[in-house]
């Protein structure tokens, strides 16, 4: 007989699932209870009340800053400072305490290490290779923070600070009086003003511009990117900026006392830079216009080199204009105390110079002259039977331009089918150049690189820069103007930037796989290549914020990393920002020294979230000025 069966088959499956359900309660609600206490024995407490604040937020205000507006980290939850130290325990240095770096003497405030004038004299002074960088070696390297100058104030903000600077952060006033009747510079109470004259537009840049756009098409989009040599203060790249027209100024250290400087607190690019011996730090086909305006170059000399070497820098159909000695010598030929026959002599060269160039004179009215490189050497190739020099390079990688000298050949331009095409590859008009793909990508000549690379490269940049600027609300404030970033890759930052106030120094570490930065001239934008073992060429404090994105990946292994973020903090204003992007071990190194560095960081999750291997830590230079001298108080 079977067993009889008392309960419903229902009701047992209730209670079932009811003791199931009890079960996984429990289970669960032991799970959590363990997940906050292990939490809670793991957490460190703060040793301080500040050190409890800077957990929550960092806010780098400061009232000494000369009126200044300060760089502060978002108060959202993205940006709580992240403790990886109990996790990733990284060897920084031979001691457990953090190194407190000592600022160096005020006699250093304008320190350029790679152009420095007393080194630079001990080196020759044929074709000015003294002016070129020497970089001091490895013993000779400071290791103490630049000092800013007393007085130190934010600069003016763009577009003011484009004719106006505060003395006490530059206090030279000798262009002021030796260029006084050519209106450089003025001094007004505390401040430059920078009329926008020159040596040779004493009508001003503006209306020496408009005068080259009656001869040249400037505004139509086709010229982008120039090249300002021998460059002042820069107001001919301030003018064009305008026009859409982004100008690489550069001109030697000390020629005329702080011009480069004077040209980056105004917030205009600029660089150290002398065209001597070696090759400028710019790819080949960068440059759409190139200018020179009584720049004392001597174009004629050493079989023309210095003119093949714009042409190499040049981009096919681009324009080279020159202006000041000898164009027009019938009439100046006094007031620059040359003879007639030596000044017509040197303008004979020039011209031959650029008919062996293959380059076609377009116009030469009043005070300009204008030539134009052809957009392919088809015609140039056949002329060689006839014009034998200079001939075209053989072997030769024409973006190679890192300590290497100039050569007296030109440089050849990618082969074409036919006469009418652009060598390399036609670029867009701007703006549609910044987010076309650029012909060295469209021709398959980067390995690696494709266009939907590219087009993915520039999605991730936008939704980037989106995050920075909830993390970092200055970048939406006007708050700065020159930003450098580091490792530039494709240019994307600067792409995602272009719609902002700001102008990016795109650097391409020469130690890079792939050598991008044609790829970034190409898109409109400028930059050059940098070695960052050595120092960058410029003047301490020229930059408002630094991003550095797998940078030190690179770099951890070649040399001492604390070099790096010293040269970092000399080329970085006060109360400047810089982001740093990398792995955290990575970036638990770089803050254990920018703590000793009177910076304030944190390290923040990736945008994508807090399981991105990848992370960002963000770092802001506190405001904080030297010591006067006797002389000064």
């Amino acid at each position: 007989m079977a067993k009889e069966y008392s309960g419903s088959p229902k009701h047992h499956h209730i209670e079932s699932k009811k003791r199931r359900l009890t079960y996984i309660v429990c289970v669960s609600g032991l799970c959590v209870l363990f997940y906050v206490l292990g939490a809670w024995q793991s957490t460190p407490v703060p040793n301080n009340q500040s050190e409890a604040y800077t957990r929550i937020k960092c806010d780098t205000d400061n009232p000494n800053a000369g009126g200044g507006q300060s760089t502060k980290f978002s108060s959202s939850s993205e940006s709580f400072s992240l403790d990886f130290q109990s996790h990733h325990q990284v060897a920084i240095n031979d001691s457990d305490a953090v190194e407190t770096i000592p600022a160096c003497d005020m006699s250093y405030s304008e320190y350029t290490p790679c152009q420095d004038p007393q080194r630079g004299r001990k080196f020759d002074r044929k074709m000015l290779k003294y002016r070129e960088r020497h970089c001091p070696k490895k013993d000779e390297l400071l290791r103490c923070l630049i000092p800013a100058p007393p007085k130190y104030k934010t600069p003016f903000k763009w577009p003011q600070s484009r004719d106006y600077a505060w003395y006490d952060n530059i206090p030279h006033r000798e262009l002021s009086i030796e260029k006084a009747v050519q209106n450089w510079i003025q001094v007004e109470g505390d401040r430059f003003r920078f009329p926008g004259g020159g040596t040779m537009f004493p009508r001003g840049a503006d209306a020496y511009i408009d005068d080259i756009n009656e001869l040249i098409p400037l505004t139509s989009g086709k010229i982008r990117t120039a090249i300002d040599t021998g460059c002042g203060v820069a107001s001919w790249g301030a003018y064009l900026l305008k026009r859409d027209i982004l100008t690489m100024s550069f001109a030697p250290r000390d020629t005329h006392e702080a011009q480069v400087q004077f040209a980056l607190e105004r917030g205009v690019p600029a660089m150290i830079g002398i065209m001597a011996s070696q090759r400028i730090p710019y790819p080949a086909r960068a440059f759409d216009m190139a200018h020179c305006s009584r720049c004392l170059i001597p174009w004629n000399n050493f079989d023309g080199l210095y003119l093949i070497e714009v042409d190499r820098v040049l981009r096919p159909g681009g324009y080279w204009i020159l202006s000041g000695p000898p164009i027009r010598w019938k009439k100046y030929w006094r007031g620059w105390e040359r003879t007639q026959e030596d000044l017509k002599q040197e303008q004979d060269s020039i011209e031959d110079v650029a008919k062996r160039l293959c380059w076609k004179k377009v116009i030469e009215k009043d005070d300009l002259a204008i030539w134009q490189k052809p957009i392919n050497h088809i015609e140039c190739i056949k002329s060689r039977s006839v014009i034998k020099t200079p001939h075209i390079c053989k072997a030769d990688n024409p973006d190679n331009a890192w300590y290497r000298e100039m050569e007296t050949c030109i440089t050849p331009l990618p082969e074409v089918s036919s006469s009418d095409e652009v060598a390399g590859g036609a670029a867009e008009k701007w703006p549609e150049r910044a987010f076309a793909v650029p012909p060295r990508i469209s021709s398959g000549s980067i390995p690696g690189i494709t266009a939907e690379k590219y087009k993915e490269d520039n999605e991730l940049w936008k939704d980037r820069v989106s995050h920075y600027k909830r993390i970092i609300s200055p970048l939406t404030q006007g708050r700065y103007r020159n930003v450098m970033d580091m490792n530039a890759n494709l240019g994307g930052f600067a792409a995602a930037l272009a719609k902002y106030p700001v102008w990016v120094m795109n650097v391409v570490p020469v130690d890079n796989n792939h050598d991008t930065l044609g790829v970034i001239y190409e898109r409109g934008f400028i930059g050059t290549y940098q070695d960052w073992c050595e120092a960058f060429s410029t003047y301490p404090r020229t930059y408002d914020l630094i991003h550095a994105g797998g940078l030190f990946s690179i770099y951890q292994d070649r040399c001492d990393v604390t070099y790096i973020l010293l040269e970092m903090d000399r080329i970085l204003r006060p109360e400047g920002t810089v982001i740093f992007r990398d792995t955290v071990e990575v970036l638990v190194k770089i803050k254990s020294i920018t703590d000793g560095m009177r910076w304030t960081s944190q390290i923040m999750d990736h945008e994508s979230g807090p399981f991105n291997p990848e992370k960002i830590l963000v770092a802001v230079k506190s405001y904080w000025t030297g010591k006067p001298s006797q002389k000064q108080l």
